[in-house]
C-alpha cells in the first residue's frame, strides 16, 4: 500500500491542514483536535515516567549487575533507544494517525505484505499496551502495600502486610480511577498529561537533591560506576550475563513514547508536533532518568540487605534504602515514606497516560475492523472521547492481573509482553522503512535526511538484540518458580496473531480502511 501523495487530494482552507492531511491518509476527523506540542510531549513523557519505571524495576537492576548495570547500562540503552525514537518520529511525521505503528507498517511493507504486517504489528502493539497498563497499575498496588507496611511499623515491627487479594482490590480501585479520568474530555486529559510531566521533573529534582543530602553514608563514585553485583542469589555469576539481564530496568523505563503518535489525531500541527513529542520526551527522560538513578544509587551501600525479603520493606530495595536513610539521620523513616508517596503519584499519573494511549490505539484498530466487535469499540461520546474502548482497556488489564492470584511467575510472564511486545511493534515499521520502503518513503516535515536508513538499521538491530537477551534464563538451575516465561508470552502473541491471520483474518482484513473519499 503505497503512501498517498500529499497532492492527490484538494486541500481545504490553509487553517485546517491537519484535517486535510488526515483525509489524505484516509480518515475523517472524529476526535477533538485540541492538543498542543507541549501537551503531546507531556503524554509521552508521563507514560515513560522515569520515576515510575526506575522505581518499580530497581530490584531487577540491583540484583542483576547492581550499580554499574544501572548507571552505565542506562547510558547504553539511552543511546540505542534514541535511534528507535528518531526513526519512529520520522515515520510519525509522514503518517500522523492514531493507529500509529500498525498503520505505518501497512503503508511501508508494500501492497502484498501490507495486511499481514499491519495485523501483526497492531496486535503486538495493543497487547503490549494492555500489558503495560496492567504492569504499571499492579506495580502501584504493590507499592502502596509497601508504603502501608512501612507506615504501620514495617515487616519486623508488626506492620500490616496485605494479602494478594487486598493487593488485587487496591489494583481494581486504581484501574477504575484511571477509567473515570480517561472518560473525561481531552481538555482534562491534557491537564493530567501536563501534571504528569511536571510531577516527573519536579519529583526527580527534589529527590536527587534531598536523598543524597540526607544520607549519612553514601556510596563512592567508584562503587556506583564500576561495582558489578554477582552475589544475586539466582545462581548467575558471569558478569557479562548479569549485566545484559540488568538492562531490563533501563529498557522498561524508556518505553511508551508511541503515545505521541496515538494522540496525533488530537494534536494540532500533528506532522511536526507528534514526532517532536516522541523525540523530546525520550531525550529529556534519558537525561533526568540517569540523574535520578545516580542519586538513588548513591545511598545503596548494602545490596544483600536491601534485597533481603526479611527487611522492613519486605525486600523492596528502593523503599528500604529510603526508609533506612531517613531513619539513620532523623530517628524516623517518615521522610522516606514521603519520598515513596512522591513516587507513587508519578506511577499513578503514568498509569493514567497508559490508559489514554491504549484507548486511542484500540479506537484506531477497531476503526479499521481489526478487533472483535469493532463496531462497539469504534465509537466516541458527546465529548469526542472513545468511551467504550477506554473501559475495554481497563477490563483487559484487570483480567491480565488475575494471573497473580495463581502465580507471581505467571503474572510476570504476562507483563513481560510490555517491554518486548511493544519494542517489537516499534521495530516492525522501522524495518519496513529501511527495506521495502527504502526508496519509496516520502518523509514529512521531520526527517533524518540521508541518515534515516542508517539510524533505522541501528534501531532494528538493537531491538533484535534485546529480544534475545530478555528471553535468556534469569536463574540457574532453571526451575518452575524461576523459569523465564518471556519467550513463551511473546511467542504466544506471535502464534495467536499469525494463527488468527491464517484461519480467519486473511480473508477479510486488508489493512487500514479508508472512511473518506480520497
Amino acid at each position: 500500500m503505497a503512501a498517498v501523495s500529499r497532492r492527490s487530494v484538494e486541500l481545504p482552507a490553509a487553517d485546517d491542514l491537519d484535517r486535510a492531511r488526515l483525509q489524505q491518509l484516509g480518515y475523517k476527523q472524529e476526535l477533538k483536535r485540541g492538543l498542543s506540542l507541549l501537551s503531546n510531549f507531556a503524554f509521552s513523557f508521563s507514560i515513560i515516567s522515569v520515576l515510575a519505571g526506575v522505581t518499580t524495576t530497581y530490584n531487577t537492576g540491583l540484583r542483576y549487575g547492581g550499580p554499574v548495570s544501572m548507571t552505565l547500562g542506562w547510558l547504553v540503552v539511552a543511546a540505542f533507544n534514541s535511534c528507535v525514537a528518531m526513526s519512529m518520529a520520522e515515520i510519525c511525521s509522514a503518517y500522523p494517525t492514531s493507529g500509529g505503528l500498525y498503520y505505518w507498517s501497512a503503508k511501508l511493507a508494500g501492497k502484498d505484505w501490507a495486511p499481514l504486517s499491519s495485523w501483526v504489528t497492531g496486535w503486538f502493539n495493543i497487547v503490549g499496551q494492555w500489558a503495560c497498563t496492567a504492569s504499571v497499575d499492579f506495580s502501584l498496588a504493590q507499592f502502596v502495600q509497601v508504603i502501608v507496611l512501612l507506615s504501620t511499623g514495617g515487616a519486623n515491627g508488626g506492620g500490616y502486610m496485605a494479602s494478594k487479594y487486598v493487593v488485587l482490590a487496591i489494583y481494581s480501585v486504581i484501574l477504575i480511577l484511571h477509567g473515570l479520568i480517561n472518560s473525561l474530555s481531552i481538555h482534562w486529559l491534557s491537564w493530567f498529561g501536563q501534571l504528569g510531566a511536571f510531577w516527573n521533573v519536579a519529583g526527580v529534582f527534589v529527590l536527587t537533591i534531598l536523598v543524597p543530602a540526607v544520607a549519612k553514608e553514601r556510596a563512592s563514585m567508584e562503587f556506583m560506576f564500576t561495582h558489578c553485583n554477582t552475589d544475586n542469589g539466582v545462581g548467575i555469576h558471569d558478569k557479562v550475563y548479569v549485566l545484559a539481564v540488568g538492562l531490563l530496568t533501563s529498557q522498561y523505563s524508556l518505553l511508551g513514547y508511541d503515545t505521541s503518535a496515538h494522540m496525533s489525531e488530537e494534536t494540532k500541527n500533528a506532522d511536526w508536533s507528534g514526532p517532536m513529542g516522541i523525540v523530546t520526551s525520550v531525550a529529556l527522560s534519558s537525561v533526568i532518568g540517569w540523574v535520578y538513578l545516580v542519586a538513588l544509587t548513591s545511598v545503596v551501600t548494602n545490596i544483600p540487605y536491601l534485597l533481603d525479603p526479611s527487611n522492613d520493606a519486605g525486600g523492596n530495595a528502593m523503599a528500604q534504602a529510603l526508609y533506612t536513610t531517613f531513619h539513620v539521620r532523623f530517628g524516623s523513616g517518615v521522610g522516606g515514606i514521603v519520598c515513596l508517596a512522591i513516587m507513587a503519584v508519578a506511577i499513578f499519573l503514568c498509569g493514567t497516560a497508559s490508559v489514554t494511549s491504549n484507548s486511542r490505539m484500540g479506537y484506531a484498530f477497531s476503526r479499521d475492523g481489526a478487533m472483535p466487535f469493532s463496531q462497539v469499540w469504534y465509537r466516541v461520546n458527546k465529548q469526542e472521547v472513545p468511551f467504550n474502548v477506554v473501559w475495554l482497556s481497563v477490563s483487559v488489564a484487570f483480567v491480565m492481573a488475575l494471573t497473580s492470584l495463581g502465580s507471581q511467575v505467571a503474572f510476570q510472564a504476562m507483563v513481560s509482553i510490555t517491554t518486548l511486545g511493544m519494542y517489537i511493534a516499534y521495530a516492525l515499521p522501522i524495518f519496513f522503512r529501511v527495506t521495502t520502503a527504502r526508496k519509496s518513503f516520502v518523509p514529512g516535515p521531520f526527517h533524518l535526511g540521508r541518515f534515516g536508513v542508517a539510524v533505522g538499521w541501528v534501531a532494528v538491530g538493537w531491538v533484535a538484540l534485546v529480544t534475545v537477551l530478555f528471553c535468556l534464563p534469569v536463574a540457574y538451575p532453571v526451575a518452575e518458580d524461576n523459569f523465564n516465561y518471556t519467550p513463551v508470552a511473546v511467542g504466544g502473541v506471535l502464534l495467536l496473531s499469525l494463527g488468527s491471520w491464517v484461519l480467519h483474518a486473511r480473508f477479510w482484513f486488508q489493512g487500514p480502511i479508508t472512511n473518506v473519499d480520497v
